[in-house]
C-alpha cells in the first residue's frame, strides 16, 4: 500500500484548524500502537483549510474481524482510548480540533483525503464553532446513604446510669423509625439534587454556548470504589468561551452553597468531545461501533 512493504491503514484521531506549530509538533507525538503522528491535508487545500491528524498503523492488527474482537478486550480498548486521546489533548493546546472516536480508519490517504474533501463544510462548521471554546464536565451527586439501622432483633443499647429517662420504644418500632427517618432524609436529598440540577442548567447557560445532559454515571465510576463519592444524578458537559471559564466555574460552584446534601464537581478544561458528533456519512465503517477501515 503505497508503495509499503507491510500494509497499513490511515488512523484518523481528529480534524485540526491550521496552527503556525502543528508542522513542527506533531514529529515528536507518538499515538496508537507508538505510531508518528503527522498531519494529512489535500495538497490543493485553501489556507486555513480543516487537516486530518493521523498515524499509519498496521492493516494486521486493525482489520474488521480483528477489531471486533479487540473492541470486547478492556484493557486493549482502554490503551488505545489513551492514546488516542493523549494526542487530541496534545493538538488541543496548541489548535481548534475536532476528536474523532477511536478507530477512525481508512485504508489508504486517497480514500482519507476523499472523506476531508466531503465533509469538509461540516468540519469547517465545527471548528468554527469550537474556536477559543472549551469543554467543562459538571457532574452533581447526593450524599451516601447512612448504614441500614440495626434490624428488630438486633441487641438494644445498653441503659446508662443517673436520672431517669422514658421508656425506649421496642425493638421493633425503633427499627420502624429508623428506617422512616432513612427513607425521609434520603427522599430531602434527592429534592435538593432537583433543585441543584435546575440551578445549574440556569447558571450555567449564561456562560455556555452548548450543553449536552449525559447519562448518570452508575457502579464503582460514578460513586468511587468504596461509594464515598455519593450517587451521581447529574452529568452534564457545558462548551464555555475561554475567557468565561474562571467564572462559569465559580459561578456554578455557588449554585449549591446552600444544598448541603448535594456535592458538584466540575471536570476540565477537555477538548470538546461531547459537542464532536457530526452526520453520518453514507455507508459509515471505522467508527467503535462498526469498526473497520473505510473502503
Amino acid at each position: 500500500m503505497n508503495g509499503e512493504q507491510t500494509p497499513t491503514y490511515v488512523y484518523v484521531y481528529a480534524v485540526a484548524a491550521p496552527a503556525p506549530r502543528l508542522p513542527a509538533l506533531l514529529p515528536g507525538v507518538h499515538g496508537v500502537e507508538d505510531a508518528p503522528v503527522t498531519l494529512l491535508a489535500p495538497l490543493d487545500a485553501a489556507p486555513g483549510a480543516p487537516a486530518f491528524v493521523t498515524s499509519r498503523v498496521p492493516a494486521t492488527h486493525w482489520s474488521e474481524d480483528v477489531l471486533r474482537t479487540r473492541f470486547e478486550d478492556l484493557a486493549w480498548l482502554e490503551g488505545t482510548a489513551r492514546a488516542h486521546h493523549h494526542v487530541v489533548e496534545v493538538l488541543a493546546a496548541h489548535t481548534t480540533v475536532l476528536p474523532l472516536r477511536i478507530a477512525t480508519l481508512y485504508r489508504d490517504d486517497d480514500r482519507a483525503l476523499a472523506a476531508l474533501r466531503e465533509q469538509r463544510p461540516a468540519f469547517a462548521e465545527r471548528l468554527a464553532l469550537f474556536a477559543r471554546h472549551t469543554e467543562y464536565g459538571v457532574k452533581a451527586y447526593v450524599a451516601p446513604d447512612p448504614p441500614d439501622p440495626p434490624g428488630p432483633g438486633a441487641p438494644a443499647p445498653e441503659a446508662g446510669t443517673g436520672t431517669a429517662s422514658p421508656a425506649p420504644p421496642s425493638p421493633g418500632k425503633a427499627y420502624l423509625q429508623a428506617r422512616r427517618a432513612q427513607h425521609h432524609a434520603r427522599e430531602d436529598r434527592y429534592r435538593q439534587a432537583g433543585r441543584a440540577a435546575e440551578r445549574i442548567a440556569a447558571t450555567a447557560a449564561r456562560y455556555a454556548t452548548r450543553a449536552v445532559r449525559h447519562p448518570a454515571q452508575t457502579g464503582p465510576l460514578g460513586r468511587g470504589e468504596r461509594g464515598e463519592r455519593g450517587e451521581n444524578v447529574l452529568n452534564d458537559a457545558y462548551l464555555v468561551p475561554d475567557d468565561l471559564a474562571d467564572a462559569f466555574r465559580t459561578a456554578v460552584m455557588e449554585t449549591v452553597r446552600d444544598l448541603p446534601g448535594v456535592r458538584v464537581e466540575v471536570t476540565g478544561p477537555w477538548a470538546p468531545y461531547s459537542f464532536a458528533t457530526l452526520p453520518v456519512p453514507p455507508a459509515p465503517t471505522g467508527t467503535a461501533e462498526t469498526p473497520g477501515p473505510r473502503p
